[in-house]
């Protein structure tokens, strides 16, 4: 082990030259208000204090805390309904607009103009304090309690706006700008559904798209914007000179790289339509549906916050007798609901929780984490204590008729009181192996703690290999997927990924046990696969050479007929750490490094942080910016939400292909579906609408390894 210390020494020191400070980053987080049922929500708005106010058809609404509630607090209004609000360009004081007059609060309440019953149903305010009236046929200016009437147009008016001390209106013909005692046409429009003012330029939104005019001729000053998100618009705002459209099916903004954030579904929204939108001095935005409002703030935090937020979730809820749980919402996005139960894969899941926890205290030696990381260790070495096989694990374990996933996969224990889980599969043993190696390297410091982590995978490689390189379960036959015997894995050919990664997996629980427990069978065994086998060839295929190869039939199920195999990549990429930190020779670490390679670029455009690391912490290819993307992207709300980007407009769409991958660019984390490490990280469409919540574990594992390997500080 002395050597195995003084290598991760010098790997750490060689790490240095790519730390990246952990500073500050703008995250996008969603706040949903409660709302009153049964409001007709029309216009949110914001005055210069930050308070937001919501207009409905039974009266003007404002927020408190988290709830949006009447606003009672100027008692002559409280109960008057107004017909539109507005505030005063420059000022921002609010300005009500009733069906027979207009007024503020602001100046002391001075400006208060009487009008003609029900003529007007729109207003606007200018710096300068003139108020623009609009009504059906209807126009007028009204200055220090006095009102003219203005031409009416010939148009119909959509929207209107003061900027600059100028009155615009949108028309469904034209934008009009007042010269005068009159509107005249500035810009003719098609289609027209919003405006909004960004500098010199008016920011028109259409039913396809958006584009901008020069206030002063007219003029097209940008093209028709249609890679967008959704080209159909219907309200647009300006905030921190970022353009926000507002559509059926969300709302985006245009970044300053010239990208577009799009924020639809559950996770963002109470629902997709938006009706109104409004911005408070801080930058965050307020979006207005027909039944809700909700907030997009963009709050800046550090990495290290991101993880905090993670760790204290996953303790509050997703810890299930030390194995990693996600959690059933019933309703669908009811935190308070949630409710832990068993899944195909626990230990498998529960794998990345206890390696973030060993990589945690190797970087901080912080007590709970080690407590932490042990606590998810005993789930580990219940499983193969719970049942009445000897070395086999099972997949999981709960209190008698409790269980969840796959009824008919579990079997009753010797302790009357609990149930397990057989079946066990390869996903779950490249789990042992991962967390055996981090534990016996960061967490197990005397001699008791590293005999508990070698006895542990003692039992388990035992038993594979006295049974032929295979996990037998309680019917003794071998499980599905647990096999690695040279019949099994050498029937794959070259071409179906099965046999380069059934050749990692086992070499590299075989190197491990060898290193644990010094019994020279595992060694033996090794070598016999590599040189009477040729499993060190097939861990050394081609990744580029994997292709569909139908007519390869196991248990009925044909393994060459599918796509790419994501979940493999992450039972490769687990043990790649195992397999090159625990090679036999200097000579295997070198072959191993290329093999680690070669995969990594196939999974590069992915992004994946945690693939990043272990191939920078083995064969040292690393991607640091897309390894701090990963991280900063990935979302806060872990709810699945069902999320749709396949119709978006600003994304390219790839012809259909092996590996699945669906665009050009990786969209960010936090606008695709919620994911785990096995999935299609390019799969635009998912989601089940919010019936369950991840832990989090998926961004501590490559935050608290990215910290360990000194690439960030």
């Amino acid at each position: 082990m002395k050597k195995l210390a003084s290598l991760a020494a010098v790997m750490l020191l060689s790490y240095v030259t790519y730390a990246t400070p952990d500073r500050p980053f703008m995250q996008a987080v969603s706040v949903q208000f409660h709302v009153p049922a049964g409001l007709e929500l029309l216009k949110v708005i914001a005055d210069y204090n930050d308070n937001v106010q919501v207009l409905t058809s039974q009266g003007f609404y404002r927020l408190n805390g988290n709830d949006l509630v009447k606003d009672l607090r100027f008692r002559p209004l409280a109960q008057k309904v107004p017909v539109d609000v507005t505030t005063q360009e420059g000022s921002g004081h609010l300005y009500y607009l009733y069906t027979d007059k207009c007024l503020t609060n602001g100046y002391a309440g001075v400006p208060y103009i009487n009008l003609p019953a029900g003529k007007f149903n729109r207003v606007v305010v200018d710096a300068a304090g003139r108020v623009l009236l609009s009504g059906s046929n209807a126009l007028a200016i009204a200055a220090d309690g006095k009102m003219r009437e203005l031409p009416s147009l010939t148009d119909q008016v959509q929207s209107m706006a003061a900027s600059n001390g100028e009155f615009f209106i949108l028309g469904s013909k034209a934008i009009y700008r007042l010269n005068g005692d009159h509107f005249v046409p500035l810009h003719r429009v098609n289609n027209a559904t919003a405006m909004a003012f960004k500098g010199n330029d008016i920011v028109v939104g259409t039913g396809n798209g958006y584009y901008a005019v020069d206030r002063q001729t007219g003029d097209t000053s940008l093209s028709l914007q249609i890679r967008i998100p959704v080209t159909g618009i219907h309200d647009l705002l300006v905030t921190d000179g970022h353009i926000w459209a507002g559509t059926a099916e969300g709302a985006f903004m245009k970044t300053d790289a010239g990208a577009y954030r799009y924020f639809a579904s559950r996770r963002w929204l109470d629902q997709d339509s938006v009706k109104s939108m409004t911005a408070t001095s801080n930058g965050d935005v307020y979006i207005l549906t027909g039944t809700g409002l909700n907030k997009i703030a963009f709050v800046q935090q550090t990495l290290a916050q991101k993880a905090a937020y993670f760790e204290r979730k996953i303790r509050e809820r997703h810890i299930r007798y030390g194995f990693i749980a996600n959690v059933q919402l019933n309703p669908p996005g009811d935190i308070a609901s949630a409710e832990m139960a068993d899944t195909d894969n626990d230990g498998l899941w529960t794998s990345f929780y206890l390696s973030s926890q060993a990589f945690r205290y190797a970087v901080t030696h912080e007590p709970v984490a080690k407590r932490y990381a042990w606590e998810a260790f005993e789930a580990f070495e219940r499983i193969l204590s719970v049942n009445q096989l000897t070395g086999f694990p099972a997949r999981t374990f709960e209190r008698k008729g409790y269980k969840n996933s796959d009824p008919e996969r579990w079997r009753d224990s010797p302790d009357p009181e609990w149930e397990w889980k057989g079946h066990t599969s390869s996903d779950e043993y490249v789990a042992y192996i991962w967390i055996a190696a981090v534990l016996h390297e960061m967490v197990a410091e005397t001699p008791e703690e590293k005999q508990r982590v070698t006895a542990f995978i003692d039992k388990i490689m035992t038993h594979i290999l006295d049974h032929k390189y295979t996990l037998v379960d309680i019917d003794n036959k071998p499980t599905l997927w647990a096999r690695w015997g040279p019949e099994y894995i050498n029937w794959y050919p070259t071409t179906i990924g099965d046999r380069r990664l059934g050749s990692t997996t086992i070499m590299a629980g075989l190197q491990l046990a060898y290193a644990l427990t010094g019994k020279e069978r595992y060694k033996k065994e090794a070598y016999k696969l590599i040189n009477k086998y040729g499993y060190l060839k097939n861990i050394l295929i081609d990744y580029r050479t994997i292709k569909p190869t139908p007519g390869y039939l196991h248990m009925g199920i044909d393994m060459g007929n599918g796509g790419w195999n994501h979940s493999d990549d992450e039972m490769a990429f687990l043990t790649y750490w195992v397999l090159y930190r625990y090679a036999f020779t200097d000579e295997l670490k070198q072959q191993y490094k290329g093999a680690i390679s070669n995969h990594w670029e196939l999974e590069r455009p992915e992004k994946n942080a945690v693939w990043n690391l272990i191939t920078m912490a083995t064969a040292g290819d690393f991607d640091g910016d897309a390894t701090t993307w990963w991280l900063q992207t990935f979302p806060m709300d872990l709810v699945n939400w069902k999320i749709k980007n396949s119709d978006r407009k600003d994304i390219t769409l790839l012809p259909p292909n092996f590996r699945g991958q669906q665009t050009a660019v990786l969209l960010p984390l936090d606008e695709l579906p919620v994911h785990r490490h096995n999935a299609n990280a390019f799969t635009l469409d998912g989601g089940h609408g919010g019936d369950a919540e991840l832990a989090g574990d998926e961004f501590l594992l490559p935050y608290w390894m990215a910290r360990y390997l000194k690439v960030l500080d």
